[in-house]
């Protein structure tokens, strides 16, 4: 397998900033270990493990509540798409909140074309070091990513507000 097929590796010591105060880092470590093992490896196990036992509101409506129901949705993008991946751009760290802004391939030949795929930017909250909420804002950048989004987009699987 070339590097171009390989998931990305989150690289935390490319993203951490001096002016984070120590909660925000170990706020960016525990969000980049989340993501990275969920999103990029898609280490279901690790992540139930890991992070499952905590209360997860989900702001995305077409995902359900609670870790469990994002490993799912995870699960379920992977059986059809198994290159889905994130190439996290950047980190913002804010007191609680934890923003990553990503480039999201379904296909590893299309990681690093920015003609393909998704711009996502997920937001987390974290209370006492634990994920506890989550938002995403999601722009599908080609025509695939566009239908694939009209597809599954409408799907609703939580009551709780966007906002």
């Amino acid at each position: 397998m070339d590097n171009i097929q390989k998931a990305p590796k989150i690289d935390l010591s490319k993203h951490l900033q001096d002016h984070w105060a120590p909660q925000e880092k170990e706020n960016v470590a525990v969000v980049v270990d989340f993501f990275q093992h969920l999103m990029n490896e898609h280490d279901f196990e690790y992540t139930l493990k890991k992070f499952g036992d905590t209360s997860y509101t989900q702001h995305n409506r077409a995902i359900p509540n609670e870790i469990s129901g994002l490993v799912g949705y995870v699960k379920d993008m992977t059986r059809r798409f198994p290159d889905y991946s994130f190439d996290v751009k950047r980190i913002y760290a804010d007191g609680e909140y934890v923003v990553l802004h990503s480039h999201t391939t379904m296909r590893a030949r299309h990681r690093g074309n920015e003609k393909k795929g998704f711009i996502i930017t997920d937001t987390f909250r974290l209370k006492n070091g634990q994920l506890t909420e989550h938002w995403d804002a999601i722009q599908p950048i080609d025509t695939f990513s566009r239908l694939l989004f009209l597809m599954i987009g409408g799907k609703v699987d939580n009551n709780n507000s966007t906002f």
